[in-house]
């Protein structure tokens, strides 16, 4: 009978030492930088100055005659270089991650048949064979509608 009035307790123990390091966790997280109303106010007054919401779109956008604060990129710039990044690099699906186009060419003999079948068939998805200037070149992306 004292086993069976063991397991129990021994339960109870764990639960409670788990929940304690957990609560320990959240205390020092929020101690670590505690906001007051007063500074979430005034955030809040200096970003309504600066913004106002736009109902087409549905997001926040800068005020008419107001500059965007020191360090932020322009659309354009965020566009451009999100272009040269995918010009320099392909995004590879066996191995999950970006790799850059500038590298030295894969070894073939260390790749499987069955990886080399893939990237060929992927290759032929996106690209096609210029008769005219005897070269590979991308297929045109469809059109989003």
């Amino acid at each position: 009978m004292k086993h069976l009035r063991i397991l129990p307790t021994l339960l109870a123990l764990a639960m409670a030492a788990a929940g304690g390091s957990v609560y320990a966790q959240a205390a020092a997280a929020s101690a670590a930088a505690p906001v007051t109303r007063a500074q979430v106010k005034m955030e809040t007054a200096e970003f309504l100055k600066t913004h106002r919401w736009d109902e087409v779109n549905e997001n926040w956008v800068l005020k008419s005659g107001v500059e965007a604060p020191a360090g932020v990129k322009t659309r354009a710039e965020i566009k451009a270089d999100t272009n040269q990044f995918l010009r320099n690099n392909r995004w590879d699906d066996t191995s999950s991650r970006w790799i850059s186009l500038k590298e030295k060419p894969r070894d073939l003999s260390t790749m499987t048949r069955a990886q080399v079948r893939a990237e060929t068939s992927r290759f032929v998805r996106t690209h096609t064979f210029d008769e005219t200037t005897q070269t590979w070149v991308d297929r045109p992306q469809p059109k989003k509608k």
